[in-house]
């Protein structure tokens, strides 16, 4: 059964970022910078897994995913959910309930032994999946997701992520030219209008967030970490 909230896009993303603030999903320390996977130094740092261990919190994300998916994708446009391992598959599995369609999850790699599985749970070839993740920074994990399930005879034209960095250029020709269109419901800019209205930090660790959100390979680079991805 489809269970939908259609609440306009920008009191979706604030309402995001103040549940993400209180369950204490976000971190901002510049002082002392977080290394991502990449290797970039970054001020900010977000666990959006958090998100599982509060039932109501939870509960109205996976809502505005849904409002989401439905407003701007359509309302028959897919076949079943995907989510990625890990994060993104009890997100997949919370997202096919509420639109009431199968899910399926995608392995990193082939598990090795047995049938060799990427992809476990029934996907006939040409069904038309959304993948979904908890968030993406440039979209390079999302992108060996949908790769397996379109190598498989899966289709996949559109993304889902809890939350978008939205701050890399790389990011959005990545989708662009991968021919995926993304939908997201937060991005670290609302999440930093959030800790400024609420005075969450001082005035110097904000502008310090904000100038790696304008340029966040150089911050990187200026405080220990890579300069290009």
């Amino acid at each position: 059964m489809i269970q939908a909230t259609f609440t306009d896009r920008k009191v979706m993303a604030e309402l995001v970022a103040k549940m993400l603030w209180e369950i204490k999903a976000v971190h901002f320390n510049a002082s002392q910078p977080y290394k991502l996977s990449s290797g970039m130094a970054s001020p900010v740092y977000i666990d959006c897994r958090k998100l599982l261990s509060f039932p109501r919190v939870r509960s109205t994300v996976m809502d505005f995913a849904a409002s989401v998916v439905l407003r701007d994708a359509g309302f028959e446009k897919f076949d079943c959910i995907a989510g990625g391992e890990t994060a993104g598959i009890p997100f997949a599995a919370l997202l096919a309930d509420r639109l009431g369609l199968p899910m399926i999850y995608v392995r990193k790699q082939p598990k090795g032994h047995g049938r060799n599985a990427q992809i476990e749970g029934n996907m006939p070839e040409g069904s038309r999946v959304l993948v979904i993740e908890d968030l993406t920074t440039a979209g390079g994990s999302m992108f060996k997701f949908i790769d397996a399930i379109r190598a498989a005879g899966g289709i996949v034209d559109h993304g889902m992520a809890l939350f978008y960095y939205n701050i890399f250029d790389e990011g959005a020709l990545r989708f662009a030219d991968g021919k995926v269109k993304l939908h997201h419901i937060a991005t670290w800019r609302e999440v930093l209008a959030v800790a400024r209205e609420q005075k969450l930090f001082d005035e110097k660790t904000l502008s310090e967030v904000e100038a790696f959100l304008d340029a966040p390979l150089a911050w990187s680079g200026r405080n220990g970490g890579v300069s290009s991805l």
